[in-house]
C-alpha cells in the first residue's frame, strides 16, 4: 500500500486552472509529512522564464524548476515543505516518470544541500510527483524515496479535502540571537564569508538542536500534548584563531505549523528549532548574495541589516501562512510581488502581517555598544490555538525582533 495525500481542495481548483495553459506546466506542491500520510496545502507553477520561452518550446527546463524550488523553500515557516512536483502535460503517464523522478530527485537535492539541521530518524524520505493530463482530467500520483538513488516510483492515493489546514496548530517564539562566526586569515571576498557563515551557523544549530525545550517551565515529554510554552537554553563558548568574524545579532519571530489535533511536544519542538535555524540562515544568505550583486565597497567594519520576516496568509488554508523577506529600504509591493512571481498568490498590502518583527537600523553607538548582560523573559501564553513558545540562546529575549549583522577585521 503506498502512502496517501490528503490534499486541500483549491489545491484541484488551481491545477484545473493549468489545465487550460498552452503547452506543459511544471510546478511544486507544498505541505506537510508525517509517518502516517501527507497533507498537500498548496501548489504553484513555476514562473516563466523569459529568456527561454520561445526557444524552450515543449522541453523543460530542471534547472530553473529547482531554483524555483530553492527560491520557495525559503519562504516556508517551520512544518511547511515542498512535498514534490507536479506536471501538466498531454502525455502519456508512463513517459513522464524519467521526467518527474529526474525533478523530484534535483529539487530535493538542491534544497537539501541548504539546510543546516541535522535529519531525523522519523523524517518521511518519500517525495510526491503528480501527473495531471489536461485533456481527461485524470491524475496520476507516484512517489519516490529521494534518500535512494535507485528508488523507483511507486504508486500513492491522491484524495481532495476541504478544510485540511482548519485544524492545524500554530507555535511561535520570539529567538533573540547573538551569534559570532570567526572568518579565517586568508578571507578574500564575499564568497569566502559565505562558506565560513554557513560552517559557522552549523555549530549554532546544532547547539540549539541540542538545548532543552521548556512548555509551561516543564520539561514535557516527548508524547505530551501541547498547551503554551515559554523557553529553551543552552551555550557554548570556543577559542579560535581568525582573521575576522562575523556578527549576527537581534531578534526573529520563529513560527510552526502542527497538522495534529492534539499536537505532541516533540513534533512541536522539533519543527520550531528548524524554522528559527532556517530563517537565520536565510535572512544571511540573502544579504550575501545582494552584497555580491551589488558588489558593495568592503571596510574594515561594516554594518548591515538583514531583511526582516513578512507574513502572507494562504487563502482557504486555515492558520496556515508563508512568508517573505524585505529589506528596510524595499515596499510591501516588492513583498507582493515576489509572493505572486515565486508563490502565485495575490495579496493586498493590507494583508500582510508586518507587524512579527521590527526592522533594524544601523546606529553609531552599535560600533561602540558594549554585551549586555544576558537575561531571559518568558512570553506570556498565547489564548486559543496560538501557542507561544519562546527559546533562547543564552541571549536576551525582545518583545519585538529587529537582526544585524556586522563585519568584524581584525
Amino acid at each position: 500500500m503506498g502512502r496517501s495525500y490528503i490534499v486541500e481542495e483549491a489545491v484541484e481548483g488551481y491545477l484545473t486552472k493549468q489545465c487550460e495553459q498552452v503547452g506543459p506546466v511544471t510546478g511544486l506542491l507544498i505541505g506537510q509529512s508525517s509517518t502516517q500520510r501527507e497533507f498537500v496545502v498548496k501548489a504553484t507553477r513555476t514562473p516563466q522564464r523569459e529568456e527561454s520561452a520561445a526557444a524552450a518550446g515543449n522541453s523543460l527546463d530542471k534547472e530553473w524548476v529547482t531554483e524555483h524550488a530553492r527560491q520557495v523553500s525559503r519562504m516556508l515557516p517551520g512544518g511547511l515543505s515542498v512535498l514534490g512536483v507536479f506536471i501538466v502535460a498531454d502525455t502519456d503517464a508512463k513517459d513522464t516518470v524519467t521526467t518527474l523522478r529526474q525533478l523530484v530527485f534535483a529539487v530535493e537535492n538542491l534544497i537539501s544541500s541548504e539546510r543546516l539541521w541535522n535529519p531525523a530518524d522519523d523524517d518521511v524520505t518519500d517525495s510526491v510527483a503528480l501527473h495531471v493530463n489536461p485533456k481527461t482530467r485524470k491524475t496520476f500520483c507516484r512517489t519516490f524515496d529521494v534518500k535512494d538513488s535507485k528508488s523507483v516510483a511507486k504508486p500513492a492515493d491522491w484524495k481532495y479535502q476541504s478544510g485540511v489546514c482548519s485544524s492545524w496548530i500554530t507555535v511561535s517564539c520570539c529567538l533573540s540571537v547573538d551569534l559570532l562566526v570567526p572568518l579565517p586569515d586568508n578571507r578574500t571576498d564575499t564568497e569566502d564569508m559565505d562558506t565560513c557563515l554557513k560552517e559557522g551557523l552549523k555549530v549554532w544549530a546544532h547547539q540549539l538542536e541540542g538545548g532543552v525545550c521548556l512548555i509551561d517551565g516543564k520539561k514535557l515529554v516527548d508524547d505530551s500534548e501541547l498547551a503554551g510554552g515559554q523557553e529553551e537554553r543552552r551555550s557554548t563558548d570556543v577559542v579560535q584563531r581568525c582573521g575576522g568574524s562575523v556578527s549576527i545579532r537581534g531578534a526573529i519571530h520563529s513560527r510552526a505549523y502542527l497538522h495534529s489535533n492534539k499536537p505532541k511536544a516533540k513534533l512541536a519542538e522539533k519543527l520550531l528549532k528548524r524554522d528559527a535555524v532556517s530563517t537565520v540562515a536565510t535572512r544571511a544568505q540573502i544579504l550575501l548574495e545582494e552584497l555580491l550583486t551589488s558588489q558593495k565597497d568592503k571596510h574594515q567594519r561594516d554594518q548591515f541589516c538583514l531583511p526582516h520576516r513578512v507574513f502572507c496568509p494562504v487563502k482557504g488554508s486555515g492558520p496556515v501562512c508563508v512568508c517573505d523577506y524585505r529589506f528596510s529600504d524595499e515596499g510591501l509591493s516588492e513583498v507582493t510581488d515576489r509572493l505572486k512571481e515565486m508563490l502565485d498568490i495575490d495579496v493586498a498590502e493590507k494583508d500582510l502581517d508586518t507587524r512579527q518583527e521590527t526592522p533594524a537600523e544601523v546606529l553609531e553607538r552599535d560600533a561602540a555598544a558594549e554585551p549586555t548582560v544576558e537575561t531571559i523573559e518568558a512570553l506570556e501564553p498565547k489564548r486559543n490555538n496560538y501557542i507561544g513558545v519562546a527559546m533562547a540562546t543564552a541571549v536576551a529575549l525582545l518583545a519585538t525582533a529587529a537582526s544585524m549583522l556586522y563585519l568584524n577585521d581584525v
